[in-house]
């Protein structure tokens, strides 16, 4: 006779599940299951989305070995000399866009349009610049190309040949030559990348010093502040039919003056506050930069960044490298002596500069 199911060989225990019962989860456990797994997934993609963005922008930095290539045939680097950077601003007017402002397009490759020496003293709360005039006749050390190639010394060359013929080592190694100045950090900016850093921004406000009518590039301003967009700007940094005497020596002033005012806007604008702002202002500055490779990475770049924050760009002075017309050829200046050598003694120094070194003969002081 079968046994009955209840018999106690065939009784289950209340407390103990049976062999092979799946367990059943609450609906608590469920909701909590899944947020868990929600939350672990966008951490992942987070990450990623971080590691991606950072690759991004310091895959946009272009770095030069400025100390490899120039060896130990440099300036002494004092320790009470503060810090100091070359900052070029390169151009290039090939292109379409270019056409539209009057740049000749079918122009190839890039020539340093603007350099300065910036000195930021010890301590770090001020900075000076000093402007250097394309212009201006040089001796050109002996230099190495990146390519390996010996390029030997020459007099009496522009200023901004030297960046088009040999290349950014070359013109570290002629500021120091004449200068005497150890050169710690290169920048160059690309004028017409930093179109779109300028858009990036919302523009920039430049108070234009006196009505602009360059008829080469189509810009016209009348003197006051203006909001300038990425095009008007590379037209303003570019100008030089437009304002003064037609020289490159009228058009310092409006570089240095547009390159402080975009550095005081990038510096207020709220990045904390807008994420995708932020990461697009980002993106447009990196593209425009070629550094040396003591900062060609997102990191040493922000780090030196926020070890400048004291210094405001508004209120760094500006000075143009005293030059005289040259006696051979007018169309050339020349560092103007004794002013020259005082003015760069005191930035070798950590000195004040004297009233006497900021007059320049060619511009009648």
């Amino acid at each position: 006779m079968s046994q009955d199911a209840t018999t106690p060989g065939h009784r289950s225990s209340p407390e103990t599940p049976s062999r092979g019962r799946k367990r059943v989860r609450t609906r608590g456990q469920r909701i909590r299951r899944a947020v868990l797994l929600s939350v672990l997934v966008l951490a992942i993609a987070a990450g990623g989305t971080a590691y991606w963005l950072y690759s991004r922008l310091d895959g946009n930095i272009k770095g030069v070995d400025i100390n490899k290539a120039l060896g130990e045939d440099r300036p002494e680097k004092l320790p009470t000399s503060g810090q100091n950077l070359l900052v070029l601003g390169s151009d290039s007017r090939a292109g379409a866009e270019n056409k539209e402002l009057g740049g000749g397009g079918s122009v190839s490759g890039a020539r340093s349009d603007t350099a300065m020496v910036v000195h930021i003293p010890e301590g770090r709360s001020k900075a000076v610049a000093i402007s250097i005039p394309r212009d201006t006749l040089v001796t050109r050390p002996e230099c190495t190309k990146a390519d390996g190639t010996k390029v030997p010394s020459a007099e009496r060359k522009m200023f901004n040949s030297v960046y088009s013929q040999v290349g950014p080592a070359c013109v570290v190694k002629t500021v120091e030559k004449m200068s005497g100045v150890r050169i710690d950090h290169y920048l160059e900016i690309n004028f017409a990348g930093f179109k779109g850093l300028v858009d990036a921004i919302g523009g920039v406000t430049v108070d234009v010093p006196q009505d602009i009518h360059d008829t080469s590039s189509g810009l016209e301003l009348t003197a006051g502040p203006h909001k300038l967009d990425g095009t008007q700007s590379l037209a303003y940094v570019r100008t030089r039919h437009g304002i003064g005497d037609g020289s490159d020596l009228g058009r310092i002033g409006l570089q240095q003056q547009f390159l402080f005012a975009l550095l005081s806007e990038v510096k207020k604008q709220n990045l904390l506050g807008s994420p995708t702002s932020a990461y697009k202002i980002a993106n447009s500055a990196t593209k425009s930069l070629t550094t040396d490779e003591g900062l060609a990475s997102l990191t040493s770049l922000t780090s030196f960044a926020r070890s400048m924050n004291g210094v405001d760009p508004a209120s760094m002075e500006t000075i143009m490298l005293p030059v005289a017309y040259d006696k051979i050829d007018p169309n050339r200046v020349v560092a103007a002596q004794p002013q020259a050598d005082t003015l760069w003694k005191a930035v070798r120094t950590d000195s004040a500069i004297p009233e006497s070194a900021k007059k320049s003969p060619a511009t009648g002081g």
